[in-house]
């Protein structure tokens, strides 16, 4: 099963940036043990800071074989009809992710601009945040995700 983990702005500097809320390891180190713990999904990882490199490998990935894509749009949450929009277009299921707790930070962390069309969200369990949204995917049966399915 093909599954996509997409992570927007500031998350290429996981592992050095604010490491009281994010933590001290680098995704790309997470990333590899995820390949290694749930060897059945086939993991792809794409990471942009620029908002329309985000919304293009959206709809790249949107009408494929993927089964899922998990996304950490970081503060393009809060402020992006864009990538609202994308998500809404594409036929592949998404699922929100964020490392912290957005509703224990700054009020307008509250908000989520993507989440209505998303077919959840998960927040505040730190890296294990992904892990949990790859669980979700991982435990569907076939004929629930995929094409036609609705975010």
């Amino acid at each position: 099963m093909k599954i996509l983990i997409l992570n927007g702005p500031n998350l290429n500097l996981l592992g050095h940036r604010e490491k009281s809320i994010y933590g001290s390891r680098s995704f790309e180190d997470y990333f590899e043990e995820l390949k290694q713990d749930l060897p059945a999904l086939e993991l792809s990882y794409f990471q942009s800071n620029t908002e329309g490199a985000l919304i293009d490998k959206l709809h790249e990935v949107g009408f494929s074989d993927y089964k899922g894509i998990i996304f950490n749009a970081g503060a393009y949450t809060h402020t992006s009809v864009a990538l609202s929009d994308a998500i809404k277009a594409i036929e592949v299921p998404v699922v929100e992710v964020h490392i912290s707790n957005v509703y224990a930070r700054e009020a307008f962390r509250h908000k989520s601009m993507i989440a209505p069309y998303c077919k959840g969200s998960i927040s505040g369990f730190g890296l294990e945040s992904y892990r949990l949204a790859l669980q979700y995917f991982e435990r569907l049966k076939p004929k629930q995700i995929g094409f036609g399915a609705k975010n």
